[in-house]
């Protein structure tokens, strides 16, 4: 939990409010896309775990008007322009890409070009625990990502560092040509969380 205090001294938080973003993650993937070329014009997004909506902003501004971004959260999302809104749990796996595939073909497509993921945990104190949820997660949002992808598609989740990141990050690499962890200027030097990138999925 980030106390109001640091939030003040926080130059990434202040940069989210002046250029209207909804949060300071935004950044995380504005540094980590640029990095790894990983959204372009024209391409189609899945969000998921997107509330409030930080990384759909963003993905929306890379894809353009020729694009599509789908987001998808438990929580109720504000309204973002042209972006595609599904309520739902993402470790319900099949009724989510169910839903995901409807809004595809409302857009007239069929596959995504990459899947994004910044979901985290209701933090509980207990690291183990904590890190196992995050675990749960990510791998949610990979499961989902291998039902949407087209070949050479790109993907991106975080997951909290520990006992299950080998496991996550090599669940990954099985799958795509290219994977790295990248943890960009916009995390908290004290935070556990690391972004698993996967470039070019072998469909």
């Amino acid at each position: 939990m980030v106390k109001q205090a640091d939030l003040k001294t926080d130059r990434f938080y202040k940069a989210a409010k002046e250029a209207g973003y909804r949060s300071r993650s935004a950044f995380k993937l504005l540094q980590t896309s640029k990095k790894f070329k990983l959204i372009k014009p024209g391409d189609a997004v899945v969000d998921l775990g997107a509330a409030p909506g930080g990384w759909s902003q963003v993905a929306h501004e890379f894809v353009g008007e020729g694009g599509v971004v789908i987001s998808v959260d438990l929580q109720p999302i504000a309204k973002i322009e042209d972006v595609v809104m599904i309520k739902g749990d993402i470790t319900n796996e099949e009724e989510i890409v169910k839903a995901i595939k409807e809004a595809l073909l409302s857009k007239e497509r069929k596959t995504v070009d990459i899947v994004i993921s910044d979901a985290a945990p209701q933090l509980t104190g207990n690291k183990d625990l904590d890190q196992f949820r995050s675990f749960e997660l990510s791998s949610a949002a990979l499961n989902i990502a291998v039902k949407l992808l087209k070949n050479n598609g790109n993907f991106v989740a975080k997951i909290f560092q520990g006992e299950y990141y080998n496991q996550f990050y090599k669940s990954v690499k099985e799958r795509f040509r290219d994977t790295r962890a990248y943890s960009p200027a916009a995390s908290r030097k004290r935070s556990a969380e690391v972004y698993v990138v996967g470039k070019g999925y072998k469909r």
